[in-house]
């Protein structure tokens, strides 16, 4: 396991114009196109903007933005990780996109749908985690609300591998910036109680429905420890995160040996309350 070079772009987004974002982040990328770097992470429904107009802007696998990541992740040989409205058959997902060069691929799908944006009426809700390796880091993607949900992301300890589920963890985020001091918080929390790195990748800018975004994209240590953090301008970012410090800190306090056993369970309930931002 190497140390991962991570390059962060937190961007403004054109609202719901999918040919100008790519456009957009193809000029950013090509900033780092000279310099080595691992994985690259683009901010949630990076293609348009946080929006509920699925049947308008949804795209449906293997087009233009599937294309598009392959295409980047070829020309800078990195794992590229970003989401977008997908459409399958007849259901909307806010769905992230893991691309590797040469086109192996893997997706997740939001679990948990913002409800105060009416997301859980335009986009059906995610059944499972991925967790996934890439230059021998275990990564686990996850997409903004997530945040707020700990045992979703709850890192476990494997006894057969002697291993816990991953190493890094990844929220990609519209994140408004009313609401950033739960943003850095709870990035803090989910890296302490987690014992893994953990990056949020957030937009600035006001979007289609007059919505401030003010980034705070960060890096936290496994210890709770900002690397770094970025406020509100437009900024792509590439920082290396060490493989060494992670062992030796779970080495010397390895507090998941001690965590409650516990099953997740799914239920359904019937949506009953408006909500307003």
């Amino acid at each position: 396991m190497q140390d991962l070079k991570i390059t962060l772009i937190q961007s403004d987004l054109h609202w719901e114009d999918v040919e100008a974002n790519l456009a957009m982040f193809e000029e950013k990328i090509w900033q780092i196109s000279g310099t080595s770097t691992d994985v690259i992470v683009l901010p949630e429904m990076f293609t348009t903007g946080f929006t509920m107009a699925a049947t308008r802007v949804a795209e449906n696998m293997n087009m233009r933005t599937t294309k598009w990541m392959k295409q980047m992740a070829d020309q800078t040989g990195a794992l590229i990780l970003g989401s977008f409205a997908a459409k399958v058959h007849d259901r909307h997902y806010n769905r992230l996109l893991w691309m590797e060069p040469g086109g192996n691929h893997k997706t997740y799908d939001k679990r948990h749908l913002f409800r105060m944006a009416n997301e859980q009426k335009t986009y059906s809700q995610g059944e499972s985690l991925l967790i996934a390796t890439w230059k021998g880091w275990r990564i686990c993607p996850l997409i903004c609300y997530d945040l707020r949900f700990p045992v979703w992301s709850r890192n476990r300890w494997d006894a057969s591998s002697r291993k816990l589920n991953y190493d890094l963890l990844i929220y990609v985020a519209n994140w408004p910036m009313i609401r950033i001091n739960a943003w850095d918080t709870l990035l803090k929390a989910r890296a302490i109680e987690n014992l893994s790195y953990v990056v949020g990748v957030n937009r600035v800018g006001i979007d289609g429905n007059d919505i401030e975004y003010n980034g705070h994209s960060s890096i936290i240590s496994p210890k709770g420890d900002t690397v770094f953090s970025i406020e509100g301008s437009e900024t792509v970012r590439t920082t290396e995160i060490s493989a060494n410090s992670l062992h030796n800190f779970r080495d010397k306090f390895p507090a998941y040996l001690d965590a409650d056993e516990f099953s997740i369970e799914f239920e359904q309930f019937e949506e009953s309350d408006q909500w307003k931002i």
